[in-house]
């Protein structure tokens, strides 16, 4: 820690706690993940050791820049560019949404960082508002990478995220999820950018449950028998009715049907329907009006500015100026 100044602590959790610190050379901003003594606690140290190895494959504009990984007196220190801007943010300063056309160009960012995540394998399993970043130039980085776990085909148990950006399967205890339920939360995200209201607001499983099902009809058939062993175990003035529904056309009258049908595919209740990153990525919500073309233009612009800034990662920005090119190139 000799190299940086600790300006002051601006997170803490179980595992340890985050701190904004300066690089004393450069006097560049940075956030250090500090851990609890890696040495003594097994579960930390694999906790840790799992985020570190994710983190170094993860190279790219849209997910939050690991600088460096050092070890001081049996602790493991994560050191991170440095942004104090989020989504949520975003959203308390503007009560009635973000406007469509920024909103537009966060979701993007949001399914680029999660498509190259899953294209590596690799489910985020946290994805909400105050995990999404916000450049001052409006450059999107995902973070906080505690929670992410590798894609199997094996069980997945500890999940414990938010629970309104929680897919329908995660709700009745499937515990062989997948990528797909990064993809619900985004379409959890984007909903809530535009009208500056949580789309699925529940305060229990239960609760969950019922306001996903009003609003976009009946589990899909493999999930009605853990939704209906739910059911069992709740409290009488709990029980709900999994039949009636509005959709998202009549909950959003003024969306345009192309935004309408995004939202759709993003929200489908039955995981193996549910579109992959990419695909969202090539629908007409982006590719109309020439968009997708027109904001990567721009986009590596940014992030090139940026990356001038940011000189304690100038090898990373150099590796992700690479991989913008290649977005650009898969996209069109």
């Amino acid at each position: 820690m000799e190299k940086y100044e600790n300006i002051e602590i601006v997170g803490e959790g179980s595992y340890g706690l985050v701190m904004k610190c300066k690089h004393r050379e450069t006097g560049q901003v940075v956030a250090i993940k500090k851990f609890l003594a890696t040495e003594e606690d097994v579960q930390i140290r694999k906790m840790a050791f799992r985020e570190i190895r994710m983190l170094k494959k993860l190279r790219h504009e849209n997910l939050v820049n690991m600088i460096e990984v050092f070890r001081r007196r049996k602790r493991l220190y994560l050191v991170f560019e440095y942004l104090d801007h989020t989504v949520l943010d975003e959203l308390e300063e503007n009560k009635n949404g973000i406007d469509w056309e920024k909103s537009r160009r966060y979701i993007f960012q949001i399914l680029r960082g999660l498509d190259f995540c899953h294209n590596h394998k690799i489910m985020h399993r946290d994805v909400k508002p105050e995990n999404v970043l916000v450049s001052p130039n409006g450059v999107i980085k995902l973070c906080d990478f505690g929670f992410a776990r590798y894609i199997t085909n094996e069980s997945c148990t500890d999940y414990v995220a938010t629970r309104w950006y929680r897919a329908p399967e995660l709700l009745i205890g499937d515990s062989k999820y997948g990528r797909e339920i990064d993809v619900w939360a985004a379409g959890c995200i984007y909903a809530e950018m535009v009208t500056g209201q949580p789309l699925f607001p529940g305060d229990s499983d239960i609760d969950q449950l019922y306001r996903i099902t009003k609003i976009l009809g009946p589990l899909y058939k493999s999930m009605n028998g853990s939704g209906k062993h739910i059911l069992r175990h709740t409290k009488p003035d709990e029980t709900v009715s999994l039949t009636r529904s509005t959709s998202l056309r009549n909950l959003f009258p003024t969306w345009s049907s192309v935004a309408i049908d995004f939202l759709t595919q993003c929200l489908r209740t039955d995981p193996t329907f549910r579109p992959k990153c990419l695909t969202l990525l090539q629908h007409p919500f982006f590719l109309q009006d020439n968009f997708a073309d027109r904001f990567l233009s721009e986009l590596q612009r940014l992030v090139v500015k940026e990356s001038a800034i940011n000189l304690l990662g100038t090898k990373r920005a150099e590796s992700s100026s690479r991989i913008c090119r290649s977005s650009i190139g898969r996209l069109t």
